[in-house]
């Protein structure tokens, strides 16, 4: 018999990193403060590059924001659950996933988009989707309980690739009181 005051045992503690695509979502749940840096990866010819100079338009921008993760519970019982993502930007995107590694997307402006996950053993999940003939594989993973970092790829109909990006995320995280 065990006392209600005896420290938990390794098998209560949620193992790091997550082991199930449920427990990696509801890990994500939380208000984050991102760094993203964003890269315009086409190839562009000598006239539109030198265009782009003239401009001073840039291959490359960088921004800091907040995001607010919130996990949703699954709506059936074997289910993994879902994602509402929101910006401060407004609106709200919502991921919903299925046990067989498919997954629905809804962006702000009621676009739907589907792809497929995989929950690799490392810890990292990773998002594949195609709209209108481009793909974008995206890489979420944890290096610690409250860093998490992305990174997305798009590819243009022709294979050529166009955007990519790179995110690192601190959850934010109050004091305890007292």
């Amino acid at each position: 018999m065990t006392s209600a005051t005896e420290p938990s045992t390794p098998a209560t503690i949620a193992p790091f990193p997550p082991e199930t695509i449920a427990a990696f979502l509801a890990l994500c749940a939380g208000d984050w403060l991102a760094l993203r840096s964003r890269f315009s990866l086409e190839e562009a010819s000598d006239e539109a590059r030198q265009a782009e100079e003239e401009e001073e338009v840039s291959w490359h921008s960088s921004e800091r924001g907040e995001l607010q993760v919130t996990y949703m519970a699954p709506e059936e019982l074997d289910g993994p659950g879902g994602l509402e993502i929101s910006p401060p930007s407004g609106g709200r995107h919502r991921l919903l996933f299925q046990p067989d590694g498919g997954f629905q997307g809804q962006a702000p402006d009621g676009a739907v988009s589907t792809g497929r996950w995989q929950l690799w053993p490392d810890g990292s999940l990773e998002l594949s989707s195609e709209r209108a003939g481009t793909s974008v594989r995206e890489r979420i993973w944890f290096t610690k309980a409250n860093l998490r970092l992305r990174s997305s790829v798009e590819h243009l109909p022709d294979g050529r690739p166009g955007r990519a990006s790179f995110s690192s995320e601190i959850r934010r995280v109050s004091r305890p009181a007292g």
